[in-house]
């Protein structure tokens, strides 16, 4: 496992400073997260500069309500994997249209198809719903990879940024419990591992030294967590906090990436050592001076970097076989 040295020099006050003023706006989210979605959607919706991926929108019904999901063909296909993604926005925001530039950038940039699925959001939606709805899309495609144009269930490979990265491992953790087939590889980006984000109380350290001036701070993980699991007891629930499972063993090939500056970037870090000493195959990758989100061009580039390495790797002979 590539594994980071914690020991460096502290971020002097200037560059502090800098960082500070690319910290998300303080909004209420407990009062205004229908805004924010609002503002994510028109953001999303202002045409950028490159070609236009093409998609195609697609509904799956689980039984109990129609699960949409948008799917992304790059202009060239490079590669056969098929990354079946959940994305970010603290299980409260984010959908398939806020984050259909994001996966349209992940196509062109991997050469995969992307498969982006509209879970249900908090607070209208606690938890299980949107993990629900990820695992029955991810059970299906991994029975029937061929819907989504996979030779078969190795193909596919589960990414997830923030808490999108919570879902991705949660969902892995729960199809390994089931004895279902599993996805060949999983890409963990910053994910959300544990329920404690107080800096009095957490035990990484980096919820203490980058929660409060970044882009994201720990009290609004703190709100996230509270909208998506209101049960204060219940987000010690491994299916809320991956990090506390009992069985780290069966999952698939992970590669995890990390911000240097983000406060997850402990937890996230520690829950790739957690697979590694249960015998998974790791690769932990944290991307120095960055921000929760790589947001700028280097960042972005580096990260996308090491996502087409990972995928270059060969497939494990038995991933995607039930245990």
């Amino acid at each position: 496992m590539d594994q980071p040295d914690r020991r460096r020099p502290p971020v002097n006050r200037f560059v502090r400073a800098v960082l500070g003023l690319f910290a998300a706006p303080r909004v209420n989210m407990r009062e205004d997260y229908a805004k924010v979605r609002r503002l994510q959607r028109q953001l999303a919706s202002m045409p950028l500069p490159g070609p236009r991926v093409p998609f195609r929108e697609a509904t799956v019904d689980d039984g109990k309500h129609p699960i949409p999901v948008r799917v992304f063909n790059p202009v060239e296909r490079s590669r056969d994997d098929v990354l079946l993604f959940f994305h970010g926005g603290g299980w409260v925001t984010g959908d398939i249209e806020s984050y259909t530039p994001a996966c349209a950038t992940m196509a062109e940039l991997t050469g995969c198809v992307v498969v982006s699925v509209d879970y249900c959001l908090a607070p209208e939606h606690p938890f299980p719903a949107g993990l629900d709805d990820c695992l029955h899309i991810a059970r299906l495609l991994l029975d029937e990879p061929h819907r989504i144009g996979a030779d078969d269930a190795s193909r596919i490979v589960l990414v997830g940024d923030s808490a999108g990265g919570n879902l991705a491992a949660v969902v892995s953790q729960q199809l390994h419990a089931e004895g279902h087939a599993t996805p060949g590889r999983q890409i963990l980006l910053y994910p959300v591992t544990h329920w404690d984000h107080d800096p009095r109380t957490s035990p990484f350290a980096s919820v203490r030294d980058h929660g409060k001036d970044y882009r994201l701070t720990t009290h609004e993980v703190q709100d996230y967590l509270e909208m998506y699991v209101p049960d204060a007891q219940a987000r010690k629930d491994p299916r809320v906090a991956p990090l506390m499972a009992d069985d780290f063993s069966g999952q698939p090939d992970t590669l995890l990436i990390t911000a240097e500056l983000d406060l997850l970037c402990d937890e996230g870090e520690a829950y790739g050592r957690a697979l590694e000493e249960a015998g998974n195959s790791v690769t932990i990758h944290r991307v120095d001076g960055a921000l929760h989100g790589p947001r700028f061009s280097r960042s972005l580039r580096q990260a996308y970097e090491v996502i087409n390495a990972f995928l270059d790797a060969d497939v494990p002979a038995n991933s995607g076989a039930a245990p």
